[in-house]
């Protein structure tokens, strides 16, 4: 009897530990499962509409189509200058994407692999503007580049961006240049490398992973700004393609289906990009976010 007691008293124990993890894993899996329906319902939403004529939309909203219609597509791109804004998109990512990572390289090799005095100090300054959300900075850039007559060009939106995304560019690069091993710059040093030649030939061939992950990350959040592109391109033939569709919606606010086709095409060379680079994404983002 006294030995039975603490037996019992344990046995209890442990299935009050069981049900608590049981529950705590059906919570868990409870909040992934609503996290997955608020991205699935919406491209779901997206995806059955696009495929459906105006007719079968307002019957059926959210069924499958009753026919498989192709015509909003035919329709989204003749109702606009859909590939000139597309063009400005891919013109804004290109130079947005290019300059934020060849300034990201520079400043996260400085970083990561040289002394000097306020070091720690300025990159805090550099990763805490990430915190910063755009739109409060978007009324300065505009009366900035207003009184340079830079409005309604290339450079003034590309430099923005650039310096939207460069922050958590070096913060990601620093925190993977520091993972390569210091004994391979110093055999280049050796060898009669320089500073240059080190970045470029084995510092960034070594961070491919982490480059790619900037590429998509950078590149998706460009694509999809709506913004500071609808602010500092107010004109029709400047507008990049988030910004077109918008007022393309608003044009055939009555044709929803053609609306969202156009949405549908926009995410096609984003999601390409993804698929293409998901090889890379994962492992940049888990290293440079944990390694230091």
């Amino acid at each position: 009897m006294i030995e039975s007691e603490p037996q019992g008293r344990g046995s209890a124990q442990h299935l009050k530990d069981v049900a608590l993890g049981v529950r705590g894993s059906v919570a868990r899996q409870s909040l992934l499962v609503f996290l997955a329906l608020l991205v699935i319902v919406p491209a779901y939403f997206l995806l059955i509409t696009s495929f459906k004529t105006t007719a079968d939309y307002g019957n059926n909203k959210i069924g499958l189509p009753v026919e498989v219609f192709f015509g909003n597509f035919v329709t989204a791109m003749r109702g606009g200058r859909f590939f000139l804004w597309f063009l400005n998109s891919v013109i804004l990512v290109v130079g947005a994407v290019a300059l934020s990572t060849l300034v990201a390289a520079l400043a996260a090799f400085a970083f990561a692999r040289m002394t000097f005095r306020g070091r720690n100090p300025l990159l805090a300054v550099i990763t805490s503007l990430m915190v910063i959300p755009p739109v409060v900075m978007i009324i300065p850039l505009f009366l900035f580049f207003s009184k340079l007559k830079l409005t309604s060009t290339y450079p003034a939106a590309i430099l923005v961006y650039a310096g939207m995304v460069v922050p958590f560019s070096v913060f990601l690069l620093t925190n993977f240049f520091k993972t390569i091993p210091h004994e391979i710059i110093e055999s280049a040093l050796i060898d009669g490398a320089s500073v240059t030649g080190i970045l470029t030939r084995i510092m960034m061939p070594l961070s491919a992973p982490a480059i790619v992950t900037l590429i998509v990350v950078n590149a998706l959040w460009v694509w999809n700004d709506l913004l500071i592109a609808l602010v500092l391109l107010p004109n029709d033939h400047m507008r990049s393609l988030m910004v077109g569709i918008t007022v393309f919606g608003s044009r055939y606010s009555a044709d929803v289906p053609v609306a969202l086709a156009g949405m549908l095409l926009a995410s096609i060379p984003m999601l390409l990009l993804f698929v293409f680079g998901q090889r890379y994404f994962m492992h940049g983002m888990v290293s440079g976010a944990l390694k230091g």
